[in-house]
C-alpha cells in the first residue's frame, strides 16, 4: 500500500511520518520510505545522524538513470530524454517492486533504521532563484508511476507542506493520504484545501490530529473536520527525546499514541487498491503536463507515450 503524509508546515508531518514508518518496520513489515519534502528531515527522524542524512544519494541526482531504466524497450518513448515526470508505464516499460534488486534501488536507496529510504534531495545554492522544488520531486513521481507494491508491503512518502503537494499529479499516487492537523484555525484551513482536492479526485483522505494537549483540542478537531478525523496523537515525551538527539525504541511510545498508529495501519490495510484509477489518473496528468510544457520542452507530442491497452499485470492486481 502507498501512503502519503501531508499537512501545514510545522504541524508535525515529518515527525508523524517517521513515527509511523518506524512503527511499521518495528512490527516486521517491509517499508520503503521517500522524503519528498523541501525540508529533508525524514532520515534523521528514522535515526540517521545529520552527517549520514547529508551523505544519502538523491533521486534527483539519478534522474537520467531512473528514466533510462524505467523506459525499458517501450516503443512509444523515443528516448529517455523524452520522458517527463508524468510519463506513464506502457507495454515494454520496466515496473519496479519496492524491495527488488535493480539499478534504481541500488543507486538511490539506503537502509536507515530497518527502512529502505530514498530522498528527493535538498535545495542547493545553485537552485536558488532558478528552479522550483517540483523539479526534484519529479523523480519520485516518475518512480511511483512505475512502482508495483504487493500485499504486506508499505510505501510511505513525506510530502511537501501545504497546498504545494497538489502542484503535480503526485498526490493521486496513494491508497491513503494522512493529513496531519493541529487544533488550530490555520491547520484547519489547509485541511479544507486538501479535502476539496481529494474529493474531486477520489482520494482517500484521513485526518490525524497532532499536538493534542487537552479534551478541548479533540472537540475542536471534531467540530471542524467531522468524520474525517481518524485519530490523534497527544504531546509526547518520546518525540521530545528524539528531537534532543536521544531517540527511543518505537515500542516505548506512549500507549495512546501507539494506539493511534495501529488505527492508521488498520485503515490502510482495509482500503481496497484501485489499479485502474491509478493508471487513469497517471494518464490524465501526463496529458495535462504534455500540453502545458512537456511538448514544448521535448519537441514531441507526448500524448503518443500513452499506451491505451496497457494494464497493470494481473499479479499486481491481486495485491
Amino acid at each position: 500500500m502507498k501512503i502519503a503524509f501531508v499537512g501545514k508546515g510545522g504541524s508535525g508531518k515529518t515527525t508523524l511520518s517517521a513515527l509511523f514508518t518506524s512503527y511499521l518496520a518495528g512490527t516486521g513489515n517491509p517499508v520503503l520510505a521517500i522524503d519528498a519534502d523541501i525540508n529533508q528531515h525524514l532520515a534523521v527522524g528514522l535515526g540517521a545522524s545529520e552527517e549520514e542524512a547529508l551523505a544519502l544519494p538523491t533521486l534527483g541526482d539519478h534522474l537520467p538513470l531512473i528514466k533510462d531504466y524505467l523506459r525499458g524497450d517501450n516503443p512509444r518513448i523515443s528516448s529517455a530524454d523524452a520522458m517527463i515526470k508524468t510519463t506513464p508505464p506502457g507495454r515494454g516499460s520496466r515496473l519496479l517492486t519496492p524491495f527488488g534488486d535493480n539499478p534504481i534501488m541500488a543507486a538511490c536507496f539506503r537502509d536507515i533504521g530497518g527502512v529502505r529510504l530514498g530522498v528527493t534531495g535538498r535545495f542547493s545554492e545553485d537552485d536558488l532563484g532558478v528552479a522550483c522544488y517540483h523539479s526534484k520531486v519529479g523523480a519520485a513521481e516518475l518512480l511511483l508511476n512505475h512502482l508495483v507494491d504487493d500485499t504486506g508491503e508499505y510505501v510511505v512518502m513525506d510530502m511537501t507542506a501545504g497546498a504545494d503537494a497538489f502542484a503535480s499529479g503526485l498526490f493521486t499516487r496513494f491508497d491513503v493520504t494522512f493529513l496531519v492537523c493541529e487544533p488550530t484555525v490555520r491547520s484547519i484551513g489547509v485541511y479544507r484545501q486538501y479535502s476539496d482536492y481529494a474529493r474531486d479526485f477520489g482520494i482517500r483522505l484521513a485526518v490525524v490530529g497532532n499536538k493534542v494537549t487537552e479534551p478541548d483540542d479533540v472537540d475542536f478537531l471534531r467540530e471542524e473536520v467531522g468524520t474525517d478525523l481518524l485519530c490523534w496523537l497527544e504531546s509526547s515525551a518520546h518525540v521530545r527525546a528524539a528531537e534532543r538527539g536521544r531517540p527511543r525504541p518505537i515500542e516505548e511510545l506512549e500507549t495512546h499514541n501507539l494506539d493511534a498508529l495501529r488505527t492508521m495501519r488498520s485503515t490502510i490495510d482495509a482500503t481496497p487498491r484501485d489499479w485502474d484509477r491509478f493508471q487513469r489518473q497517471a494518464v490524465e496528468f501526463h496529458l495535462r503536463n504534455a500540453r502545458s510544457w512537456g511538448n514544448a520542452r521535448t519537441g514531441e507530442d507526448l500524448a503518443a507515450q500513452v499506451d491505451e491497452e496497457f494494464a497493470v499485470p494481473s499479479i499486481a492486481r491481486q495485491a
